[in-house]
């Protein structure tokens, strides 16, 4: 999986529009091969991350859990220490 693709279901407040678009255009970059799409294939490039959102939409909406929401700054928080651990980085919150 790309790494800048996140877990965007069970959050509270849940993912927005824009959240599911990039992570829509993420897939399909990844899928693709192309950071950016040609003239020829810009069409069928922008279709797709249309279409991947909408499904990706979809099934967020229809996922079931009953575990509690994840809250998102909690979240940020972990994410940080991890890579903290991993690269060998300070905690801090970048500027």
């Amino acid at each position: 999986m790309c790494r800048n693709i996140r877990t965007l279901a069970n959050f509270e407040p849940p993912a927005t529009e824009d959240e599911v678009r990039a992570a829509a255009l993420q897939f399909v970059r990844k899928l693709s091969g192309m950071q950016r799409p040609s003239r020829a294939n810009a069409e069928a490039f922008d279709r797709a991350v249309d279409e991947v959102t909408a499904v990706a939409e979809r099934l967020l909406a229809a996922l079931q859990t009953s575990a509690p929401p994840k809250d998102r700054a909690q979240e940020a928080v972990k994410a940080r220490a991890r890579a903290a651990k991993r690269y060998g980085r300070s905690l801090e919150a970048p500027t």
